[in-house]
């Protein structure tokens, strides 16, 4: 391919003995690089999505060889220009396939860093015009990857929660779009559309706007930060073990998603990620570094995203996660997804008798009606249940489920007698709430974001960026109590205490507790199925009942001036 294209790009430049022997050899060894690219990149799709270290010499030879083709074009761009006729839109694919390369390393890996990486050749793109003169040329195909340049840019300010940036890049998107369909008379029109609708929802996706003075949007980031978990006093007795891998699976119908995220998984990949911080300092190129120069901090969790897998998908993706769990680890697996209930009267309580959540069936998405119409003797196969994740209690395992039928997973049995944690939703949210399930669960929501949570479930839809930073001080002072009363609990199931060593879960149970908390004291909530539950059972009265827990949450809504929305005499209500 390569003899080829040289051959057509001598002969187009002028007689062929004309040309110094170095300026050919240059359009030769970029030809050969630029194929080479091209080979590597498309056998990343051949690589197993599963599995952490099968992957990493390949992207690692990959790196290598577009490290090398982004410098030599840069050295040698005048005879490029000259002899081989290299476009900038060429350039522009370089640098998009190399932010591409970023990205993926950021999905394999969880290490947020690699985001800044992508995120500083896509911005190149867009501030050197490479694409700009794509529009000039009567090729649609160039014209799709340009807005696919655009869509996977806007992925990546997205997971940076760059929103300014976002709302321009959909404004250029948007007119690209129309450009091209009014251009080109194309069948993806539609599509590109669908794709415009669906950013323009997951940007509008937080049910509360927090504005500076001027009455610009602040953007909050919800990842751990240094003061982000509440800290250990000295002599509290709890677990050694670490997250070290999470399963985070959205397969909820109708809810906002983008790519292949819904809001959930957004919100909950957040939550089980520190900030990131600039690469440039720690490594040269990722995959390439020594051990004895990893940064001091702990690393991200690692994490597989799945977006509406099928029930083997899941399974070897939970395999793989289970059989790579170092020791004294902790696998976590978030579900958010749509309630599969049991089609029949059974006479047993086994693990397969109370449902569980929906898997894809690998064809159009089941309505929830069409579930239940199977014979009533049968267990539903497009189902999650309880005892499909017995095999995995072997190790120590936190599970989060966000579904209609979180309490399926109510009735579980600590068979090996390791680490065990359900934290499940409620089953239903009070009526006169207004329906935000299409904008993400609110349960996850108090997981990720608990101040924006309890704004809206107070009735705020806006807020002046002072007060919220006051009322998230108060809020890390009700983590640091919730933190205490855990500890201190002397009836407390062993298990939350086990977990209680790590940063992340550590956070994710303060925010559970502060959840069920409000929930509990809401003048509108006041069903049981309208509170979160958990396996093992908390101890109500030291902890999501605890009075002094409910004197912190009253006082919050005293900040916030929405006291009424509470219950006063929560104790006397029971």
């Amino acid at each position: 391919r390569t003899e080829f294209a040289l051959k057509e790009i001598m002969s187009s430049g002028g007689a062929e003995d004309d040309i110094p022997q170095a300026e050919r050899k240059t359009v030769t060894d970029f030809c050969y690089l630029l194929d080479k690219s091209k080979q590597l990149f498309n056998g990343l799709r051949d690589l197993p999505q599963y599995g952490q270290k099968q992957w990493q010499s390949y992207f690692g030879r990959t790196f290598d060889v577009y490290t090398k083709l982004w410098k030599f074009q840069q050295q040698h761009r005048q005879v490029l220009d000259n002899r081989y006729g290299l476009k900038r839109w060429q350039i522009g694919e370089i640098a998009s396939k190399i932010g591409q390369l970023y990205y993926h390393y950021y999905l394999r890996t969880s290490e947020t860093s690699y985001l800044n990486e992508a995120f500083s050749f896509y911005s190149a793109i867009r501030q050197r015009s490479y694409y700009s003169q794509v529009n000039k040329e009567d090729r649609p195909e160039l014209v799709v990857k340009k807005l696919r340049y655009y869509a996977r840019f806007i992925v990546v300010c997205l997971l940076l929660n760059k929103m300014d940036v976002v709302k321009d890049l959909v404004k250029e998107l948007s007119d690209e779009i129309e450009d091209y369909t009014h251009r080109f008379n194309t069948e993806d029109q539609v599509e590109w559309n669908l794709v415009l609708q669906e950013v323009a929802a997951f940007i509008e996706a937080d049910p509360v706007m927090v504005l500076n003075d001027d009455n610009t949007i602040v953007i909050t980031s919800n990842r751990l930060s240094e003061t982000g978990a509440p800290l250990l006093e000295q002599g509290m007795i709890v677990g050694q073990l670490a997250l070290a891998d999470a399963l985070i699976i959205g397969n909820c119908n109708n809810q906002v998603k983008f790519s292949e995220l819904t809001i959930d998984m957004f919100r909950m990949l957040q939550a089980l990620e520190r900030e990131p911080m600039n690469l440039a300092s720690q490594m040269n190129k990722p995959g390439m570094q020594e051990s004895s120069e990893k940064p001091a901090r702990r690393e991200n969790p690692h994490k597989y995203l799945l977006y509406k897998p099928t029930f083997s998908q899941l399974y070897t993706f939970l395999a793989a996660s289970f059989k790579e769990l170092p020791a004294n680890s902790v696998l976590l697996i978030y579900l958010s997804a749509t309630g599969v209930f049991p089609s029949g009267r059974s006479d047993s309580e086994g693990p397969y008798d109370f449902g569980g959540v929906l898997t894809n069936s690998n064809r159009d998405i089941i309505n929830g009606d069409a579930i239940h119409k199977r014979n009533q003797s049968y267990k539903e196969m497009h189902c999650l249940h309880p005892g499909d994740l017995y095999p995995f209690t072997r190790k120590p395992l936190f599970i989060i489920v966000d579904s209609s039928n979180s309490v399926a997973y109510k009735n579980f049995t600590n068979l090996f007698g390791q680490p065990l944690v359900c934290l499940l939703s409620p089953t239903a949210y009070p009526k006169a709430l207004q329906d935000q399930s299409q904008r993400g669960s609110l349960f996850t929501l108090f997981l990720n974001n608990p101040l924006m949570a309890f704004l809206f479930v107070s009735g705020l839809s806006s807020m002046r960026r002072g007060l919220w930073e006051k009322c998230q001080d108060y809020l890390r002072k009700i983590n640091r109590d919730i933190a205490q009363l855990l500890t201190h609990s002397r009836s407390i199931d062993q298990s939350f205490l086990q977990f209680f060593g790590d940063e992340f879960l550590r956070l994710l149970l303060t925010r559970f507790i502060f959840c069920s908390a409000t929930m509990r004291m809401h003048k509108i909530f006041r069903e049981t199925r309208n509170y979160p539950e958990s396996y093992p059972q908390l101890p109500r009265d030291e902890t999501v009942e605890n009075p002094h827990l409910q004197k912190h949450i009253l006082e919050l809504a005293s900040i916030l001036d929405v006291r009424n929305v509470f219950l006063e005499n929560t104790l006397d209500d029971y």
